[in-house]
């Protein structure tokens, strides 16, 4: 019995509410015509101070704003935070560090890639955990196939790459020339940025060939010149220098007197037949 009156009054209530709801799609939104939706708020308060709570109600036979200044005093305070009326699920994190939502893909810290995250999902933004760490957020889209990305999750990534980046290259450096190590530790006493020189250098090996940089390496530590413009300049001096054969200069006087020479033959003049000159 008790039971049944239960259900009774919840049916009673719940039908109370839709008659609720029913009245105001009937009354204040049929035909209403608002051009986006931060407009639907003032016109609902126009309506409840002009209309809806100034009528008389059909079933307590008083006006709504007068009920409500006598059940004030009786309400209880709203709680100090809303009510938390997020979607929890758990998901787990591409190899892109993405998470999908209703086709779209939202990004997460590149170092939680493949982890396991706890999802909550609110109309307007999604909050995605670690454990109990906040790790991203994001404005929720309702376009489909969208890629969100904060700018801020690849850089772990990116800065992993470039650090394998520069390692292969000092790697390639330190193969030109059994002086580059001695060399490298000299441009980081004398210069600000020396892997800019050392990428550089390594710039030159691919025009030049790997023996001429390693002599104008060797070259540059002995003249104490640090500096991959010093490498430039000696690389491209030594491109455009190509000597020219010369004279044979004999240096001491006795070598002079070792000169032989062999006899001309005059036998070729005697042979040629001269030609006589005309009759007078």
């Amino acid at each position: 019995m008790a039971a049944d009156g239960l259900i009774g009054i919840n049916s009673n209530e719940k039908g109370r509410v839709e008659n609720g709801v029913g009245y105001v799609k009937k009354n204040f939104l049929a035909g209403l015509e608002l051009p986006d939706f931060s407009a639907l708020n003032p016109a609902a308060r126009q309506w409840l101070d002009t209309v809806a709570n100034v009528r008389l109600h059909s079933e307590t036979r008083e006006k709504p704003i007068q009920a409500w200044h006598k059940e004030r005093p009786y309400l209880s305070p709203l709680p100090m935070h809303p009510f938390d009326i997020a979607t929890v699920s758990q998901v787990r994190a591409s190899r892109q560090f993405r998470i999908t939502l209703d086709t779209n893909r939202y990004s997460v810290p590149a170092h939680y890639a493949g982890q396991a995250l706890t999802l909550k999902t609110y109309p307007d933004r999604l909050c995605l955990y670690h454990a109990d760490t906040l790790i991203a957020r994001h404005t929720r889209r309702y376009d489909r196939f969208q890629d969100v990305e904060d700018p801020d999750h690849p850089k772990p990534l990116l800065e992993q790459r470039k650090k394998a980046r520069d390692h292969q290259l000092f790697l390639r450096f330190l193969a030109l020339s059994p002086r580059a190590e001695a060399y490298y530790l000299k441009l980081e006493e004398r210069r600000l940025n020396p892997h800019h020189h050392v990428r550089k250098i390594v710039a030159l090996s691919d025009i030049y060939d790997p023996q001429s940089v390693a002599r104008a390496i060797e070259d540059a530590f002995t003249y104490e010149a640090f500096s991959s413009e010093y490498i430039a300049n000696l690389l491209e001096q030594r491109a455009r220098f190509t000597p020219e054969a010369s004279a044979l200069h004999l240096t001491r006087r006795a070598d002079l007197l070792e000169v032989s020479l062999a006899p001309p033959d005059l036998s070729l003049y005697q042979a040629i037949p001269y030609p006589e000159p005309p009759d007078a």
